[in-house]
């Protein structure tokens, strides 16, 4: 199926397995179903517990909160990632808070889904990744799919298990892919770590140890591994993938594990570059390892993401910038 497909499935299973799961959103009722269609059928299967909201992101989360604070298990669906900055007081001084406030006596089970990224030429305001403005909030979990595993399940499992509030981030481009499974990568041998949110490491079948380490996550996936292959394939330098789901709270661990091996560090994010999730990835990662590694990092251009296509094509990052980070090292001397 596809990831989009995937999606509504695990709104699906949600709702049908625990009757205090509501979802919320714009336009989200039948025949419309949603901007990305992930809601289409559900208001028709479940009228009562899917509910079309006025445009105020602020107005959709805050009532989250309160549901989630009477015993309910509200699913809010944000049109645009970019318009999480219209709910930031109601996720981060509210949802994120309440438990700690309350000596454990509440819990806020709210779970809060949303497209982002570019790609498409929506322009400044519909194709930003803004994950960095929720990374380090203490209460709030982030998380993102990628299409080598299955985001429905784990975002049925974030609905129904989670008990704290969590922002769950689609990359509009996935909407359209096929979930794949591990098998269908036989190019690529891979691991996955336990929990509820995994972290894959990918190598290539049969390749020399990698001596570099590449980390990203969501959409970005596809490219770095698609990187990896080039690499190995046209210059013969190797490098692994650790891709994570859970963005925040960050665990180091996978990533100095890799980087123990290899010494080299590739941070790779649609998101611009300042202050951005490599920029954590990289000092976690370098505080857990034994010896300092290289680090790099690939991201966005730090300038709002244009509407024309060839000028977003230049500010957001692609295989190509991933190759040359590689081959700029290769060219300095500090990379095999």
């Amino acid at each position: 199926m596809r990831v989009v497909e995937s999606l509504r499935a695990g709104l699906r299973q949600s709702l049908a397995a625990d009757e205090t799961v509501h979802f919320l959103g714009e336009d989200v009722l039948d025949p419309y179903g949603g901007a990305f269609k992930v809601a289409e059928g559900l208001s028709t299967q479940f009228p009562d517990r899917v509910h079309t909201t006025p445009v105020s992101e602020a107005g959709i989360v805050g009532l989250g909160v309160g549901m989630a604070l009477r015993g309910l298990k509200p699913v809010v669906e944000i049109m645009f990632g970019d318009f999480v900055t219209l709910a930031a007081d109601q996720l981060i001084n509210h949802a994120a808070k309440f438990r700690w406030m309350s000596n454990d006596q509440v819990r806020v089970p709210l779970v809060v889904r949303t497209p982002m990224g570019g790609r498409r030429g929506y322009g400044p305001t519909h194709s930003q990744t803004l994950d960095r403005l929720y990374l380090g909030v203490p209460g709030l979990r982030v998380v993102a799919p990628h299409s080598l595993l299955d985001p429905g399940v784990m975002l049925a499992d974030a609905i129904l298990l989670e008990q704290d509030p969590l922002l769950f981030l689609e990359h509009k481009l996935l909407y359209s892919q096929t979930v794949r499974q591990l098998d269908d990568l036989p190019e690529f041998v891979s691991d996955r770590s336990a929990g509820r949110y995994p972290v894959n490491r990918f190598g290539l079948r049969g390749a020399p140890p990698a001596s570099w380490t590449f980390t990203t996550y969501g959409y970005m996936t596809g490219l770095v591994l698609e990187a990896i292959e080039r690499l190995a394939y046209q210059h013969e330098i190797f490098a692994e993938a650790i891709v994570y789901t859970q963005l925040s709270p960050f665990d180091p661990t996978p990533l100095a594990a890799s980087l123990a091996r290899t010494g080299r560090l590739l941070t790779v994010e649609e998101g611009s570059r300042t202050h951005g999730w490599g920029a954590e990835a990289a000092a976690a990662a370098a505080s857990a390892c034994l010896q300092p590694p290289l680090i790099r990092r690939v991201a966005a251009k730090d300038m709002p993401v244009p509407a024309a296509g060839p000028l977003e094509d230049e500010v957001l990052p692609g295989v190509d910038d991933v190759v040359q980070a590689v081959l700029a090292e290769r060219a300095k001397g500090s990379g095999r």
